[in-house]
């Protein structure tokens, strides 16, 4: 058999695609609700796209109490860099939208963007912290911390205590020990 090659659609899958075959237990309705949610995370990938485009430039949106407005001239103002990678370990890494560090004051500001209707939690930028702390060897205790969600055309900020960064840093420190050891035995079996 001659097979179509469909060089057009490499790397890119069918909402309608075999691997998510859920939809087979769907309703007209049901299909609608889950095509939303859908284009809504796309929505919100393109989004947080176009604010790191626009920090990265260092172009500045209208002064208005939008989300995407002041989560971007937030982070340009502060001189922030926008989604950078905080790696621990291959088992425990992630990309903050907006970070920014200021060595001389010890001033550590964590900004994240949130385009979904569920309200967020700080949980997320305070593993960012912890992750920024491994990461660079620097000790909670040393600095003065603001964390940020930009969503709902409000902003949450935060200051955490340096004891729950430190537990989250020594909670990612064991179990990266111990998925490392189950990885160990895994090979084992090979």
């Amino acid at each position: 058999m001659n097979f179509n090659k469909h060089f057009n659609l490499k790397d890119k899958h069918a909402f309608l695609g075999a691997s998510k075959y859920t939809w087979l237990n769907y309703d007209a309705e049901k299909l609608k609700e889950s095509y939303i949610s859908n284009q809504a995370r796309y929505r919100g990938t393109r989004l947080h796209e176009l604010a790191s485009e626009l920090i990265n430039l260092g172009v500045k949106l209208p002064s208005t109490h939008k989300t995407l407005n002041m989560f971007v001239n937030d982070a340009i103002g502060y001189r922030m860099e926008s989604e950078q990678v905080l790696y621990y370990s291959d088992n425990c890494f992630g990309t903050a939208d907006a970070i920014g560090y200021k060595e001389r004051t010890k001033k550590l500001r964590i900004h994240d963007l949130k385009t979904g209707t569920t309200p967020a939690s700080m949980k997320q930028l305070y593993i960012y912290t912890a992750l920024f702390c491994l990461e660079y060897a620097i000790d909670p205790h040393q600095l003065d911390i603001e964390l940020r969600i930009y969503q709902f055309d409000d902003v949450q900020i935060e200051n955490p205590e340096t004891t729950d960064i430190l537990l989250i840093m020594q909670k990612i420190c064991d179990f990266d020990r111990l998925i490392e050891t189950m990885k160990e035995e895994d090979a084992t079996w090979n």
